[in-house]
């Protein structure tokens, strides 16, 4: 069997992936979907590894079976392009490396860290011990976490921040979350999310990016959210307007921001603005390169299932984490 890995997270791990594989498949590793020679050899391949995958490629590749991507996101495959006998799978594992960043950031944020290692920087010692016009700042301990998507990463996240005496609530698409069985104070629909952002010292958001929640959170959101109230986004940039958020940033309409998405992207050389806009001249935002997610242990966990799907079509059993089943495929298994 031909495999193609144009991923590079996975490069670390060759070995891991290699080891793992049946005896007769051949693995081809490219840095990205855009090396000259991956539509060549997309000629022979049953298995394409990677998160573009474009409808020249589709074009390209007669015989792919399977396309897996290295994360949750499948918006860059050209699923529709695709022959109806190729499986899609994505895979996750990022949960608990979010959930650490989610709340390093928040507790960053609400201690004030960021501003007081650029002031000692400069020599000043910006503490209420030294400078009572700065106020002395909150723990996590009773502040009330506000879950805008309450998928695997708000689960796991809640349960870091449980560990903090702190409160939570909820909102979802479904509103079907339990929140007695998942500990949180309320969960209901999306129609609560002005509740939820009054109420709330902290506001994560974990919703996946869709018409339907591009720009769920605006001006009117924001203004909701309040001047003590922290803004963490660890789903799509675009689910958050980028012009209020500027705004609620620099005006003071919100006390800060961590946000690990963004609404412009690099090419594979990684050099370009994450925005139209400068939100890197504001001193109350923690800008992090879309890498909350990115850590050894997410990786080493994705090899695992990527090869264990492998595995699974060699022996024509049912894909796991399946996307989008493919005409010979059957259901996808817990």
């Amino acid at each position: 069997m031909k495999i193609i890995v144009t991923d590079r997270n996975l490069a670390p791990h060759r070995a891991r992936f290699e080891d793992a594989l049946a005896p007769g498949c051949s693995v081809s590793w490219y840095d990205s979907s855009g090396d000259a020679s991956v539509l060549d050899d997309l000629a022979e391949a049953e298995v394409y590894v990677g998160g573009v995958f474009t409808a020249p490629m589709a074009a390209a590749a007669p015989n792919l079976r399977l396309v897996h991507v290295a994360g949750a996101g499948t918006d860059n495959i050209a699923i529709a392009d695709l022959p109806e006998r190729v499986a899609v799978a994505n895979t996750f594992h990022h949960e608990a490396a979010i959930a650490e960043h989610v709340v390093a950031t928040t507790v960053s944020l609400r201690r004030g860290i960021p501003a007081a290692d650029r002031a000692l920087r400069e020599g000043r010692w910006a503490s209420p011990v030294h400078d009572p016009a700065i106020p002395q700042p909150n723990t996590l301990h009773g502040a009330t976490i506000g879950f805008v998507g309450f998928g695997h990463i708000g689960r796991e996240t809640w349960r870091l921040f449980r560990a903090f005496g702190c409160d939570a609530v909820a909102v979802t698409a479904s509103g079907s979350t339990d929140a007695s069985a998942e500990g949180l104070r309320w969960a209901g629909d999306i129609t609560r999310l002005g509740s939820l952002l009054r109420e709330s010292d902290v506001v994560v958001i974990a919703v996946p990016l869709s018409e339907g929640t591009r720009g769920l959170v605006g001006e009117r959101e924001l203004r909701d959210v309040g001047e003590r109230g922290i803004v963490v986004n660890v789903a799509r940039g675009p689910v958050v307007d980028e012009r209020a958020l500027f705004d609620a940033l620099s005006g003071g309409l919100i006390a800060g921001a961590a946000i690990d998405v963004w609404y412009a992207y690099p090419g594979t050389d990684g050099v370009g603005e994450p925005a139209s806009l400068p939100f890197a001249t504001l001193p109350n935002i923690i800008l992090t390169p879309h890498s909350s997610g990115i850590t050894r242990q997410t990786f080493l966990g994705r090899v695992d299932d990527i090869t264990d799907n492998i595995a699974r079509l060699v022996r024509g059993v049912p894909l796991r984490n399946v996307v989008r089943a493919g005409r010979s495929s059957t259901e996808a298994v817990s």
